[in-house]
């Protein structure tokens, strides 16, 4: 029980029962419903075998209407009964890199960071900067980390990881071209310390100036860190705080969403190709997105689905494809676990 006074005396253990109490209720309230729907089923078919006209014409409106509900709350339920992806529940470590298109890659990379920004404020998140690298030129960023604190973050969010492509006429084209460029997004759960076990002699820290913007207090100390991960290879900056202690801890946060990220890659990875035909591999190098702006649409590729009203799209009004990702996936698992009966 979670009134249980050695539970309650124990918060983590208090909240991991809180929760795992939270994700039954759902699944016991459609089940409820659905038990009830095919109780109110069951009546009015009785109700067809009387002799009463008026009762058998009620019946014959309400049982498609019911039949139509159980086979919803039946769906529910498969989704519901699902393994659930551990890290559903994690925050997420957003990284936005600059990939082919020069400037017009770099300015696409701060499109979709504030993209992603305003749908955080939609969902009532945090988002916090962990480190960014200036593209230069016209502005824009070579590289964007972030990280979204949220309730459901990665569940929502891990479907946007890809190769983003937008096709629009650079501010430098004299001619009126539509130019292509593309930007990789990595959406990562935030990974705990008991989750991944870093060995402190296999990492090497290096500090260093600063060298963004903060002014001259920032750029005369050795506050920017460096981590590189020995046995990897995996090398984390972080430079965006004064405080090299608060630099550390964000590049560690970092370090350890990717090293958890390669152990679910791997994982993956010896997953059956049946499966993976059935489901996606999810592979970043696969081009999901594009963004065009002289159409003003926006099409993800695996699932059809096109807006024509970009302008909100890129202001954090994402929520029609996040729902149709989450649908799409959701259906492919069920395929999946009813091949495999």
């Amino acid at each position: 029980m979670l009134s249980d006074g050695e539970i309650v005396a124990k918060p983590a253990l208090y909240q991991k029962y809180a929760k795992e109490h939270a994700d039954l209720h759902d699944l016991v309230e459609v089940y409820r419903a659905y038990e009830e729907t095919r109780r109110q089923i069951d009546e009015g078919q009785a109700l067809l075998k009387e002799n009463d006209e008026e009762l058998k014409e009620i019946a014959r409106e309400e049982l498609p209407l019911l039949k139509r509900r159980l086979e919803e709350l039946d769906g529910r339920l498969k989704v519901l009964l699902l393994p659930r992806d551990p890290n559903d529940d994690r925050n997420v470590v957003l990284e936005i890199r600059a990939g082919t298109g020069g400037d017009e890659a770099g300015l696409f990379v701060g499109d979709l960071f504030r993209m992603y920004g305003r749908y955080a404020e939609r969902c009532g998140w945090k988002m916090e900067v962990i480190s960014h690298s200036p593209a230069g030129g016209v502005g824009g960023y070579k590289e964007i980390i972030a990280l979204i604190e949220g309730r459901g973050a990665y569940s929502r969010l891990k479907y946007e990881s890809g190769v983003h492509r937008v096709q629009r006429v650079p501010v430098t084209e004299a001619q009126g071209r539509i130019h292509t460029s593309a930007v990789t997004v990595a959406i990562l759960p935030e990974a705990e310390e008991v989750d991944v076990t870093i060995d402190p002699n296999e990492l090497r820290i290096d500090v260093f100036h600063s060298s963004g913007h903060g002014g001259q207090s920032v750029n005369t100390t050795d506050s920017a860190v460096r981590i590189t991960h020995l046995p990897t290879g995996i090398v984390v900056s972080c430079q965006d705080e004064k405080s090299q202690l608060k630099n550390k801890n964000k590049a560690m946060k970092v370090l350890r969403a990717r090293l958890l990220d390669g152990m679910v890659q791997r994982q993956n990875a010896e997953i059956s190709q049946a499966r993976k035909s059935q489901v996606g591999t999810g592979d970043r190098s696969e081009r999901i997105r594009t963004y065009n702006y002289p159409q003003g649409r926006v099409t993800d590729h695996r699932i059809g689905l096109t807006s024509y009203n970009i302008e909100s799209v890129l202001d954090g009004d994402i929520q029609m494809f996040i729902d149709a990702l989450i649908a799409h996936f959701q259906a492919a698992a069920l395929q999946g676990v009813d091949n495999g009966r």
